[in-house]
């Protein structure tokens, strides 16, 4: 099962098995959760194409003492409705699940519009947020049972990009994929596939995390076996480079920040392509890696 099909599956199930859990949509993944709005049309509701109010309605459910989980396309939930966010959750201090899909690139042939690669820097301004990006179906069920049975404000960014391995829920807290005593490589969300390939045969250190807020510096710290790190993120390249540097602020360190650069490709194309020519696939990134860590 894809991503946003398991999203849909879960928050169907967590509003089936809740009765303050409640789901808001603007027309995105319709398909998907009518059956549920069916069972629960006080509790799921389709505001239709209008972004800013699907957030209002989801942060006003949240005052009236309601989880809500509001959903559509990223571009269209942070950078449309980015304001709506910063006030009706972030000013009113109320708690929520908001997610995004279709990311960076997942449909390209939609153009620009449906492009989001700034999604988590935009969100990443506002305080006491926590960022989410699962790396595959797996990860998206255990994400969101988790955020949704929690508190306070959460982003769950779902993707069709994959890694194959699933690692549990953790906050707040890196997975050592692989030890090694030269560079620290840092795969945040559904890259890790395309790092484990990249850098196979050197002998560094990756990390691994679906939770890209709160960033930890403690677990980036413990494992450093040089001062070089790789931070290879799916979004826009340097969003977690400013938490790097706080985590190393008395180490003296080399950063390379590999993500998605801002020049914009005008071409639709594929998601895999879109990929490839910002040099976040296997190839790509071993290429960065040897002309970062390669001996001048």
């Amino acid at each position: 099962m894809d991503a946003r099909s398991q999203f849909a599956r879960t928050t169907a199930h967590l509003v089936d098995d809740d009765p303050t859990v409640a789901a808001v949509y603007a027309e995105i993944s319709g398909q998907l959760l009518a059956d549920v709005e069916r069972r629960h049309p006080d509790r799921v509701v389709n505001v239709g194409i209008r972004e800013q109010l699907l957030v209002s309605i989801g942060a006003g459910m949240a005052l009236a003492g309601l989880r809500p989980v509001v959903h559509t396309f990223g571009s269209f939930l942070v950078e449309r409705a980015f304001e709506q966010v910063k006030l009706d959750f972030g000013h009113q201090a109320v708690g929520g699940v908001l997610v995004g899909s279709a990311g960076s690139f997942d449909i390209a042939a939609g153009g620009r519009t449906h492009q989001s690669p700034g999604d988590l820097a935009l969100l990443d301004t506002l305080p006491a947020i926590s960022l989410h990006a699962p790396g595959n179906a797996a990860e998206t069920d255990t994400t969101l049972r988790a955020v949704v049975a929690g508190s306070g404000l959460h982003y769950v960014r779902v993707v069709g990009q994959a890694n194959a391995l699933t690692h549990p829920f953790a906050p707040g807290r890196f997975h050592v994929v692989r030890r090694g005593a030269g560079a620290t490589v840092i795969a945040l969300g559904p890259v890790l596939d395309a790092v484990l390939a990249a850098s196979a045969g050197r002998d560094v250190t990756v990390l691994y995390a679906s939770t890209v807020r709160p960033f930890d510096a403690r677990g980036l710290r413990s494992v450093l076996g040089s001062s070089d790190v790789v931070l290879v993120e799916p979004w826009l390249a340097g969003t977690s480079a400013r938490h790097v540097a706080d985590a190393l602020r008395d180490v003296p360190h080399r950063l390379l920040a590999l993500g998605v650069a801002r020049e914009e490709h005008r071409h639709y194309g594929t998601a895999e392509q879109h990929v490839a020519a910002h040099g976040l696939d296997a190839a790509g990134i071993a290429r960065s890696l040897s002309g970062f860590l390669s001996p001048t």
